[in-house]
């Protein structure tokens, strides 16, 4: 008996043909790529804080023949990373917590009072997104410096703070957008105020998208270096970014010390690395969890 087959594909033929657009099929590799090249950088980092500077040079592709611990206590030590790791934290927490306080009251009544000016208000911090902090560096240190808070942790913070608002304030304005109404009018009706229906029943609701901003913060500000460079002068003040700059400085009278240096760019990167891989996934829901009522 012959067997009479249609000129239409499978069904499972056809969706896979479906998906494998010119962007996906050119795309997904590229990806890929990138991805493992950003890996394998990770890796001969790692691997290169662990050698001795004749290695580096000599065998740079191989794994190392003794691992030299002795780095990590040279650039913890001879660089002050110690000292600097601390001033991180400190400086590091203090900003995300202080971005959070006040960008999430400030968004959510952007996303709930309406007026004429909320339009105007929302295109402020949007604009703030678009300006370079080398346009603002000079006129900021000059306001800083009037007000006493030049080379000092607290200084640092508070601009910090203020240039991670624009980005905060209009993330989590559309997050608290995408929010359900109905909740704060059922809360309305059962006596709370508008302060307790948005620290009882708003900002948990807003989690994820708290978690994001709190996550992008930390990864911003923990290696950055040029408003350091600008407000810290003093080295008990120095973060991470500028104890490794100093360690650079000292290779040039000490001798170059190829080891310690690859082992505090570990110290500087693995840390943010670490935390993004830990919690990328956790991004990614807070960008995207929003975007559906």
């Amino acid at each position: 008996m012959a067997v009479i087959t249609s000129g239409r594909p499978s069904g499972r033929l056809a969706r896979l043909r479906g998906r494998l657009t010119t962007t996906r099929v050119l795309g997904v590799p590229l990806v890929w790529a990138f991805a493992g090249f950003n890996i394998l950088t990770g890796l001969w980092l790692l691997l290169s804080s662990l050698k001795s500077a004749s290695e580096i040079f000599s065998s740079p592709w191989e794994l190392p023949q003794a691992l030299h611990w002795d780095n990590y206590a040279r650039a913890w030590t001879g660089g002050l990373f110690g000292q600097a790791a601390l001033n991180t934290l400190v400086v590091v927490a203090g900003t995300a917590v202080g971005t959070l306080v006040l960008a999430a009251p400030a968004a959510y009544v952007l996303s709930r009072v309406t007026t004429r000016f909320n339009g105007g208000f929302i295109l402020f911090f949007a604009l703030g997104l678009g300006i370079p902090a080398q346009v603002v560096m000079l006129p900021l240190f000059v306001v800083m410096n009037k007000l006493l808070l030049v080379d000092s942790l607290f200084g640092l913070i508070v601009v910090y703070v203020a240039t991670s608002l624009p980005f905060a304030v209009f993330f989590l304005t559309g997050f608290f957008s995408t929010l359900p109404v109905e909740l704060e009018e059922a809360a309305a009706l059962d006596g709370a105020s508008a302060f307790r229906t948005f620290w009882q029943v708003m900002l948990p609701l807003a989690r994820g998208g708290l978690v994001t901003v709190l996550i992008l913060n930390i990864i911003q500000h923990w290696g950055e270096t040029v408003f350091a460079l600008v407000f810290i002068q003093n080295t008990d003040h120095q973060t991470l970014s500028l104890a490794l700059l100093g360690f650079l400085q000292q290779m040039q009278y000490n001798g170059a010390d190829w080891g310690g240096l690859f082992a505090g760019v570990a110290v500087v990167v693995l840390p943010v690395l670490a935390c993004y891989v830990w919690l990328g996934r956790r991004i990614i829901e807070g960008m995207t969890v929003g975007s559906v009522k």
